[in-house]
């Protein structure tokens, strides 16, 4: 009998073919075990199962993207950014490994970066609904608003009911001030679910800016109802209701968004507001003292009566004036705090605390007409009418319609000797609608 003999090359070949199989098997069964155990949500199992795959076939894109999904699925997002590197590494067309890369990288506050992954996502799979949101999500974190509502539209063309894309969209308008564009993007949420708190708050907030105050109010009852934690809620309830001048009711929202959050300065104003309409001035000095300090970079300074309008005629012409008082939303420099605790000091005698406060209140805003016109009252108050007419003047500069101004400087130009000039500002006024002024007119410019 004849034996076959074969070289010893082949046998090594054919050993080394037997063996690259067997690793190519087994690395395939740990890959599809660690999708079996993704799936069921045994992440750190199926980090296991990914790296025994990636031992057995290291060159394997999917592999090293699984495994950083799960990784990112433990919060390990540094171990999974790795990840995504080497599958990118290995196949740099997987839409879904920059994807993902970019949603890591986001998670490490790592916007601009993430921002070109998910670019680069959207260019190998334009239509894919889920990069235009993640893009708009990092343009928004950038204040890049206008390019993150066009992502988030693009995301709502390719997917319609996107809930949480049209919240995001919603709550981008608010940030471009489009408060009417974005209540039908929160009606929408409400519409595809109506449990979603967030919409509802949402809604409330944008109707509180379109001055529309019973409706916000019964958005933010539901909101409130379904998330009775949401301190934000609270307060917008509560500013809403100050508005409509339901001043107690306010102040309970406010009392509760403080309990929520004892960092919501806006909240202790709008109680401040509230206890100084409610006769609590002390309560509401301290409120407000505490809007301005709490948390704030900017917390650091003879006339001869001549007319028939003698000084005790102009002390009660002048004190019978109704201010226009009314709530307005807290600015980031403070000052309608500053404003607010002026009239409460004021109604205490505290006229040196008042004067103080509206002038930094001034300071602040150089444009706040009341700040002004309250600040001449004071003056004329205390016999200073030259320095009341400046305010005066000042206020009418920027608001040339303010009736309540042009009467009080008519009737001190008037006890100043002035009558043309005071009857001409007491006339003015009448047309713009302070009826008082008619009555000034007829005793003392005829």
């Amino acid at each position: 009998m004849f034996q076959l003999y074969r070289p010893l090359s082949f046998l090594v070949c054919l050993l080394l073919t037997i063996t690259v199989s067997q690793a190519q098997q087994t690395g395939a069964n740990f890959f599809e075990s660690g999708i079996t155990k993704s799936k069921s949500g045994d992440f750190m199992g199926a980090l296991q199962a990914f790296s025994m795959a990636i031992g057995a076939n290291p060159e394997n894109a999917p592999s090293y993207y699984n495994r950083g999904l799960a990784k990112a699925n433990l919060k390990d997002h540094r171990g999974a950014i790795l990840d995504y590197d080497r599958a990118i590494e290995l196949n740099g067309k997987d839409a879904l490994a920059y994807l993902s890369r970019g949603v890591s990288k986001s998670k490490q506050d790592d916007h601009r970066a993430a921002l070109m992954d998910f670019s680069r996502a959207i260019e190998l799979a334009p239509d894919d609904a889920q990069a235009y949101y993640y893009r708009g999500v990092s343009r928004s974190r950038l204040e890049q608003y206008r390019g993150a509502l066009q992502d988030f539209s693009k995301t709502i063309e390719l997917d319609p009911n996107n809930v949480q894309t049209l919240y995001a969209r919603g709550i981008t308008k608010q940030k471009l001030d489009d408060y009417a564009g974005s209540l039908a993007d929160f009606s929408k949420v409400i519409e595809l679910n109506p449990k979603r708190a967030q919409a509802y708050a949402g809604r409330g907030a944008s109707l509180v800016q379109l001055k529309q105050y019973q409706k916000a109010a019964e958005d933010l009852n539901k909101a409130i109802e379904l998330a009775p934690e949401d301190g934000e809620s609270f307060y917008n309830r509560g500013f809403a209701k100050s508005k409509l001048e339901d001043y107690k009711s306010a102040m309970n929202d406010y009392d509760r968004a403080i309990a929520l959050s004892g960092t919501n300065y806006r909240a202790f104003y709008g109680r401040g507001f509230c206890r100084g309409k409610l006769g609590d001035q002390r309560g509401a000095i301290q409120d407000f003292s505490t809007a301005i300090e709490l948390d704030n970079a900017n917390v650091e300074t003879k006339v001869v009566y001549n007319g028939k309008i003698s000084r005790p005629i102009l002390d009660g012409l002048r004190n019978a004036v109704q201010q226009k008082n009314i709530i307005d939303a807290l600015s980031t420099e403070r000052s309608e705090a500053y404003f607010n605790r002026a009239i409460s000091k004021s109604k205490t005698n505290d006229v040196k605390g008042a004067t103080a406060d509206l002038n930094k209140a001034i300071e602040l805003n150089p444009t706040y007409s009341e700040a002004y016109f309250t600040r001449g009252l004071i003056r004329s108050q205390q016999g200073d009418q030259k320095g009341a007419i400046l305010d005066c003047n000042s206020a009418l500069q920027l608001d040339p319609k303010y009736a309540e101004v042009y009467y009080v400087r008519g009737i001190i130009r008037h006890s100043l000797g002035d009558e043309n000039g005071g009857c001409l500002d007491l006339s003015k006024s009448g047309e713009l609608g302070y009826t008082p002024s008619y009555k000034a007119i007829s005793d003392y410019c005829n």
